[in-house]
C-alpha cells in the first residue's frame, strides 16, 4: 500500500544520515520527528527538495520533515529502514549541550506525541455518540450508547497507563513494569477505597483517597521517580535473581509512594489547574480560547503543542467538561482552515507557493 514512497523513505534515511544517526522516530499529523544523534550530519536542503516534502523543521530538540496527510504511509516505508531504538542512544551524541527548553520540549513531545492517536480516535467516537444523540438516534439507555460510550471513555479513563508506558520509554525504564504502576493506582479495589472514603492506612502511614483514572499529572511524578529506582535495583541486585526480585521491590515501592506521596502531589497539582480553570472559566472564559487559539500552532513547530492536550484531559476529569483545549485548538484551527483555503483558492502550482508550506508547518 505505501511502496510508491519508498524511494522517498529511503532518501530521506540517507540524508539525515543514515540509519545509524537515528535515535527514534515517531510522526505527528503531517510530519516525520527524527531525534538524531547529530544533526549536522543531516541535509535539510537535500530533504526539503525531495518530492513530497514540504520543508524541514529543526526545532525542540526534534529534526521535523513536513510531509503532509500521506505521512503515516510514508513514515511506514521509513520505519522498515531503520533499526528499533531506545534514546540510550544519546549517549553516543557526545557534548553537545541542550538547552533547557529543548529537554523540556524533548520530554514533553516525547511522552504525549504517541498517544495523539488515541486520543483523537476517542474524541472522534465521542463526537459520533454526540451527534447520535442529537438527532435522537439512540438514547442513553440503549446498549449502543453504553457500548460506544465506554469505547469512548477507555482512552481517558486510563491515560495513567498509556502515559506510564511512553514516560518509562522516555527514561529508559521497564515501561510494562510502569504499565503495572499505573494499573496499581487505577485498580478498582483502590477506586471502591476511594468511593467509601473512610481512611486507609499501612502500617501507620497514611494513603490518601485519591482518585487516579483519568489523571495525567500523578503518574508522570511516578515514573519520574520509578525510572531511576529501577536503575538503582538492576545495579545492586545480582543478576541471577534480577528478574523476579527487581520487579517486586519496584511495584510495592512504586506502589506505596504514589498512594502516599507522589500520587497526592500530582493530584495537588492538578487542583491548582482546576482552580484556574474555574477561575478563567467565571471571570475571562473568552481568554482561554484566546490564549490557547494564538498559541497552539506557533507551538507546534517547536513539538510543545502535546503538552497542552492534558489541560484538556485534567479539566475534562476534574470538572466533566474541557473548555480551554478543545475550544481554543478549534479557533487555531478555523484559522488553519482559513489559510489553507485562500492558499487553495490563490495558488495555481501547490509546490511553490510559501503559504502552503506555512500552513502545513502549523498543523500538529
Amino acid at each position: 500500500m505505501t511502496a510508491k514512497y519508498q524511494e522517498l523513505a529511503k532518501k530521506i534515511v540517507e540524508y539525515v544520515g543514515t540509519d545509524e544517526n537515528i535515535i527514534s522516530l515517531h510522526h505527528c499529523q503531517t510530519r516525520l520527528r527524527f531525534k538524531l544523534k547529530d544533526t549536522s550530519k543531516a541535509d535539510p536542503k537535500k530533504i526539503s527538495d525531495l518530492p513530497d516534502v514540504v520543508q524541514v523543521v529543526d526545532k525542540g530538540g526534534m529534526f521535523q520533515v513536513v510531509i503532509g496527510m500521506q505521512v503515516g504511509e510514508v513514515y511506514e516505508e521509513v520505519e522498515k529502514l531503520i533499526t528499533p531504538k531506545t534514546d540510550s542512544g544519546a549517549s553516543t551524541q557526545g557534548k553537545e549541550k541542550k538547552s533547557a527548553f529543548d529537554i523540556a520540549a524533548d520530554f514533553i513531545s516525547s511522552i504525549f506525541s504517541p498517544i495523539v492517536p488515541a486520543l483523537a480516535g476517542a474524541g472522534m467516537v465521542k463526537a459520533l455518540l454526540a451527534l447520535l444523540m442529537a438527532f435522537h438516534w439512540i438514547d442513553n439507555t440503549s446498549n449502543l450508547y453504553i457500548i460506544l460510550n465506554l469505547i469512548g471513555d477507555a482512552t481517558f479513563s486510563f491515560m495513567p497507563v498509556l502515559l506510564a508506558y511512553t514516560t518509562a520509554r522516555k527514561l529508559n525504564s521497564n515501561p510494562i513494569l510502569g504499565a503495572v504502576t499505573a494499573g496499581i493506582l487505577c485498580h478498582p479495589n483502590w477506586t471502591a477505597l476511594v468511593a467509601a472514603g473512610e481512611p486507609v492506612t499501612l502500617a501507620g502511614l497514611p494513603l490518601y483517597l485519591v482518585r487516579y483514572t483519568g489523571s495525567v499529572i500523578p503518574i508522570v511524578l511516578v515514573m519520574l521517580v520509578q525510572a531511576p529506582l529501577e536503575k538503582f535495583l538492576n545495579k545492586i541486585v545480582p543478576q541471577a535473581i534480577r528478574l523476579v526480585v527487581v520487579p517486586m521491590i519496584e511495584l510495592i515501592v512504586m506502589g506505596i509512594l504514589g498512594f502516599s506521596i507522589l500520587g497526592p502531589l500530582g493530584d495537588y497539582v492538578g487542583h491548582i489547574f482546576t482552580f484556574i480553570f474555574s477561575f478563567l472559566s467565571e471571570k475571562a472564559g473568552w481568554l482561554e480560547a484566546m490564549l490557547m487559539g494564538g498559541l497552539y500552532s506557533p507551538l507546534v513547530i517547536f513539538s510543545l503543542h502535546h503538552g497542552l492536550a492534558p489541560l484538556g484531559t485534567m479539566q475534562m476529569s476534574q470538572m466533566g467538561y474541557d473548555g480551554i483545549f478543545g475550544p481554543g485548538v478549534l479557533c487555531a484551527n478555523i484559522g488553519q482552515g482559513m489559510a489553507s483555503l485562500v492558499s487553495g483558492l490563490t495558488s495555481k502550482n501547490n509546490r511553490t507557493p510559501s503559504l502552503n508550506e506555512v500552513v502545513l508547518s502549523l498543523i500538529g
